[in-house]
């Protein structure tokens, strides 16, 4: 299935352009059109939150602030935006049947970020997400976990800086589970265009399910040709272990399952979710 649409939600400047980079590359990989969506906060949110003893004019003056950070980040944004693709001679327009090359436009909306971000996301091909700003737990991203647990659909952490390329030589980190089953599925189109494929397994990673064998079969099926390779953790990390994997093949794609343990006990615990989204330097596709 080709791409032809991907989705961009965009809040703040600091990732923002690596993720723009990230999203044109991919575009223009497919003729797809890239939505930059802005969510607004909705001052009406923070009334709620204000508890008891504010006066009424302590909470219209906490929404008067809120209002005037949203308008200022909204305009940072959308100005980031403009000058992205002015500099880089991209087409802005609304989505068009039969493109032949890559497009863009930019939306704000307001409301919750997560909840607008998933329904969005939901007739997206992709949800390219930046990496979180510097400072902030990776695992804190709205966005990121909207889209993870409920649009159904792949996500694309963009690294922190832009990549040369993406999808020319893929890894697939498999370990028998229905999230890696998932992010092969996504993965498909990429994997056929690819110049390399390489399955990465260990069994400290594999869990109770088809073994990496049993997925390069799966995968010739499919006209694609892969080898399999096998990584130890280093230093008991396996996420370590297998973001060392795909450095030594010289990846530019890596595609995996998230959270097959629940995600409270990644944040508690950390896990191999966690390691590669805090650690990755090349873009990756996770499913659920």
């Amino acid at each position: 299935m080709a791409i032809r649409k991907l989705l961009l939600p965009l809040t703040g400047t600091a990732a923002g352009e690596a993720a723009l980079a990230t999203a044109l590359i991919t575009a223009r990989i497919w003729n797809a059109h890239v939505t930059a969506l802005h969510v607004r906060v909705d001052s009406r949110d923070v009334a709620p939150l204000a508890g008891e003893g504010l006066s009424g004019a302590m909470i219209e003056e906490m929404m008067s602030a809120t209002e005037k950070e949203s308008t200022d980040r909204a305009h940072a944004v959308r100005q980031m935006f403009e000058r992205f693709v002015a500099a880089h001679d991209v087409t802005v327009s609304e989505p068009r049947r039969g493109a032949t090359s890559a497009t863009a436009s930019f939306a704000t909306i307001t409301g919750r970020e997560e909840d607008l971000v998933a329904q969005q996301a939901r007739i997206a091909d992709l949800t390219i997400v930046p990496h979180p700003e510097a400072g902030e737990d990776v695992s804190s991203s709205d966005a990121l976990h909207a889209v993870l647990f409920d649009s159904g659909r792949p996500v694309l952490i963009a690294p922190r800086v832009a990549p040369a390329s993406i999808g020319t030589r893929i890894c697939i980190a498999w370990n028998g589970t229905a999230e890696s089953a998932s992010a092969v599925l996504g993965a498909l189109p990429w994997m056929q265009r690819a110049a390399a494929v390489r399955v990465l397994t260990a069994d400290e990673y594999h869990r109770r399910g088809p073994q990496a064998a049993d997925l390069v079969s799966y995968l010739g099926l499919h006209g694609i040709s892969c080898d399999i390779a096998t990584f130890r953790p280093l230093d008991k990390d396996v996420g370590a272990g297998l973001l060392a994997a795909t450095r030594e093949f010289g990846a530019d794609l890596l595609a995996m399952g998230a959270y097959s343990h629940s995600r409270l006990r990644q944040l508690i615990l950390g896990g191999v979710t966690r390691h590669v989204l805090e650690n990755a330097a090349i873009p990756v596709m996770m499913n659920r």
